[in-house]
């Protein structure tokens, strides 16, 4: 039976969420931030976390502050033995599929960290494929500090780039709804059309460029 490109990438995703033994070495942490949004790229972060500079108040990203966020970013990146931070872009995306965009970005994240690391826990359910053994840790932001760090600086990273982008285009409001589909945000689409930024894979964009009801 023939196979895909992306059916082959699935098929070896889920057989690396069976790689659940423990190694002695470095262990990066990756999580993603901006798979749901309307628009922009997905973005993920690999952290490998220094032992003996510890950081507090590690946590998903998603139940702190913006500005605890903030904080943290910058003691991840002074104090993590290394971090990586990459991304898919939103026509990455819609070539792609999001699932697979977010694959991507991952492994971008893995292979731009300066040290190799022995294992790779990853948030959620599934895996990219690396060339180290990794494994799958649903809730890992929660439960991982490593996979912590990395969910803050995927998140700050991603917030930032909404920031920027409601510079160029302040008719959408990314620096209030980072691109989420907000009430506000679909009455933007409907008043002035997608941005180049905007995902036109994802139905909301989509039902709107082709003038059906949302």
């Amino acid at each position: 039976m023939r196979y895909s490109k992306f059916s082959r990438i699935e098929k070896n995703c889920r057989s690396q969420t069976a790689l659940t033994w423990d190694v002695t070495g470095l262990v990066a942490g990756v999580d993603e931030a901006g798979r749901g949004p309307l628009a922009g790229p997905v973005v993920a972060a690999a952290v490998i976390l220094d032992d003996l500079q510890p950081i507090r108040g590690l946590a998903d990203s998603k139940t702190l502050t913006a500005l605890r966020r903030e904080r943290l970013f910058d003691e991840i990146r002074a104090k993590a033995l290394c971090c990586s931070i990459a991304q898919a872009s939103a026509e990455e995306i819609e070539q792609l599929n999001i699932l697979q965009a977010t694959l991507l970005a991952m492994r971008r994240a893995v292979d731009g960290l300066r040290l190799k690391p022995n294992k790779v826990l990853v948030d959620g359910n599934r895996l990219p494929v690396l060339d180290v053994l990794a494994e799958a840790i649903i809730k890992g932001d929660a439960l991982v500090p490593a996979i912590s760090a990395a969910s803050i600086l995927a998140k700050v990273h991603r917030d930032r780039w909404c920031v920027e982008y409601d510079r160029q285009f302040p008719q959408y409001g990314f620096a209030r709804h980072k691109g989420y589909g907000t009430a506000e945000h679909i009455a933007a689409l409907r008043q002035h059309g997608p941005s180049p930024q905007h995902r036109k894979t994802f139905r909301p964009v989509t039902e709107l460029m082709y003038g059906l009801p949302t």
